[in-house]
């Protein structure tokens, strides 16, 4: 079997496919992750989990390499990350008492053919209403500037929610389990 590369840095997308009892290895991929004008959310996350995968595949072209990505949207805006403390803030205050859904992608780069399959994992969650108070403890305890719609859901973050709802928990930590194992099978990792 190939190697198994996972296209980033996050501890917790690791920690996600660990569960999978498959041996892989992390790199951090370096692409532009701007949104293309009139791109849908849902294209947005797929582009980037799929290019994630792509540069790491450029380097290991030998490998099965995961990509993978998240977005939030909140009515027609798309949230990505708020990049400062601030941003993080505003886009909090915003969410308090809203519905956003959760876009995360996730691609897996086949050696054998050179292509990507793609899956998308759409989670909505049901903010509580925050007061500002409340988010600015949240964002200076977990300062969640690199994080699609500023919450790790994975920590403290869970506490902003009323409910969520998706077809795979672990798409809100950011990286889909259940459609992931569909798409390793589909290259000839057959999990159990």
């Amino acid at each position: 079997m190939p190697a198994l590369l996972l296209a980033s840095s996050s501890p917790y997308r690791a920690a996600l496919l660990s569960r999978l009892g498959l041996e892989f290895e992390a790199m951090a991929p370096e692409i532009d992750e701007s949104l293309h004008p009139g791109e849908t959310a849902e294209d947005y996350v797929c582009r980037l989990a799929r290019e994630k995968a792509a540069a790491i595949a450029r380097q290991r072209p030998d490998a099965i390499v995961i990509g993978s990505d998240q977005c939030s949207e909140m009515g027609d805006q798309i949230l990505g990350k708020p990049g400062s403390i601030e941003a993080a803030i505003e886009q909090l205050v915003a969410a308090s008492g809203q519905r956003a859904i959760l876009k995360t992608a996730v691609a897996v780069q086949d050696p054998a053919s050179g292509q990507s399959r793609v899956a998308q994992v759409p989670t909505t969650v049901q903010f509580r209403r925050l007061s500002r108070a409340a988010i600015e403890r949240y964002v200076r305890a977990e300062k969640p500037v690199d994080c699609a719609g500023s919450f790790k859901a994975e920590g403290l973050g869970i506490t902003l929610f009323e409910r969520i709802h998706s077809d795979d928990p672990n798409a809100i930590i950011g990286l889909p389990l259940i459609a992931l194992t569909r798409l390793l099978g589909q290259v000839g990792i057959n999990l159990p």
